[in-house]
């Protein structure tokens, strides 16, 4: 446990323990998307732009020009790769679903998936698709870099539990049930009145445990998280979220549903989003390494991790993209399928995070933590083997 505030190693030490631990970011949406800003993105999001269009439109044609970047351009592939070197991060767990509307959420999964898979191949034996724990620890012991594939959603299936086992040949091994809204097998955490799971929900867990595919409750309702360990055969997992005891906020986790996600096996990833993790502007680390510790408190050191899911400045999880400020989010008439109310949810502009603005920053994390007390054995638990041990319990 951290022995207060007495640091356990100096900034140098942190960082070098940082450079030769297994390190999991177990939520890294950007990683295949954001990351870097290359200059196809930017020509493309110059176009874009002068036509008019909206955030919610230039995602795809964003991700497909860093795509074409990292195959053809030595410069563009070098940048992403120095992003990952300086990161120090070993496998990234990267979203490809997440906010999307129920008709076009099988596509933009599908076309995600293939981008991961394009960058992957385009960056020779530098990188791989993590498909089992055997994947980490490959990667690890030959300085690559890993993608794990995940979905924040399950939209992709819709009313079929047959596209479980299409998304796994391609390469899915987590799954969140919900985002913040409520879809066809249970609540999210923003949404009006917050259920469980439902009858079909509860035969998709029984399928992802079929197929060895870890249970992810990070955005879903308190009551979906309790369903979830009831049905589940296998431990569920929180790859990023927050303690309600330490901030209040939606998306956080009760202490009641944190210790039972550790007592049958699971884990708990924390966040760095600044709103998140404090009540009030002016977030730094310490503030992210105060959820860290209250929750080893509340489920023990071996259940613990971190999922920054942010990878850019601003309030939110960002990336590098550098969006017009007046560039709207969304077509006027289109209805906000991510379910957060920026006011509510403490996503407006005067909510940063100081030490952590891109994935480059990822070593801060570790400084901070070693900062709050916790000690080498401790932080590798932390930054990357607590995860690896739930991951190979369950997927294999």
């Amino acid at each position: 446990m951290p022995a207060g505030s007495t640091p356990s190693l100096s900034p140098n030490e942190a960082r070098a323990l940082h450079k030769d631990a297994l390190v999991i970011d177990t939520q890294q949406p950007p990683i295949t998307s954001g990351i870097v800003f290359t200059p196809r993105m930017r020509a493309t999001l110059d176009e874009l732009v002068v036509a008019g269009r909206a955030r919610s439109e230039v995602g795809p044609q964003l991700e497909a020009a860093l795509v074409r970047d990292v195959q053809t351009s030595d410069g563009a592939r070098g940048m992403y790769l120095d992003m990952w070197r300086q990161s120090g991060v070993t496998v990234a767990c990267g979203t490809f679903s997440g906010s999307h509307k129920l008709s076009a959420a099988f596509e933009s999964a599908t076309r995600k998936i293939a981008n991961a898979q394009a960058i992957v191949a385009a960056c020779g034996n530098e990188m791989l698709i993590v498909r089992s724990a055997a994947d980490i620890e490959r990667a690890h012991a030959d300085d690559k870099f890993g993608i794990l594939i995940d979905f924040q959603n399950t939209v992709p299936f819709a009313d079929e539990l047959d596209r479980v086992e299409l998304f796994h040949g391609l390469g899915l091994r987590m799954v969140q049930l919900t985002y913040n809204l409520q879809n066809l097998v249970a609540d999210g955490c923003t949404e009006a009145y917050q259920g469980g799971l439902t009858y079909y929900g509860r035969e998709l867990v029984e399928r992802l445990n079929t197929l060895n595919i870890l249970v992810d409750v990070s955005h879903c309702s308190e009551q979906t998280g309790w369903d979830a360990m009831e049905i589940s055969s296998a431990p569920v997992i929180v790859s990023h979220s927050t303690s309600k005891a330490v901030a209040y906020h939606d998306r956080g986790k009760s202490d009641e549903l944190a210790r039972a996600i550790a007592e049958q096996g699971g884990y708990f990833g924390v966040v760095v989003v600044p709103g998140f993790v404090r009540e009030t502007p002016g977030a730094t680390l310490a503030d992210f390494a105060r959820h860290v510790a209250h929750l080893v408190n509340v489920c023990g050191i071996d259940h613990v991790g971190i999922g920054t899911d942010k990878a850019g400045p601003g309030p939110s999880t960002s990336s590098l993209v550098e969006y017009p400020s007046d560039m709207r989010a969304n077509l006027p008439w289109e209805f906000n399928w991510a379910g957060f109310r920026n006011q509510e949810h403490r996503l407006t502009d005067e909510y940063e995070m100081a030490g952590f603005e891109s994935l480059g920053d990822w070593p801060n994390v570790t400084v901070a933590l070693a900062e709050a007390g916790f000690n080498e054995e401790e932080l590798r638990k932390l930054l990357g083997l607590n995860y690896l041990r739930v991951f190979r319990d369950v997927v294999g």
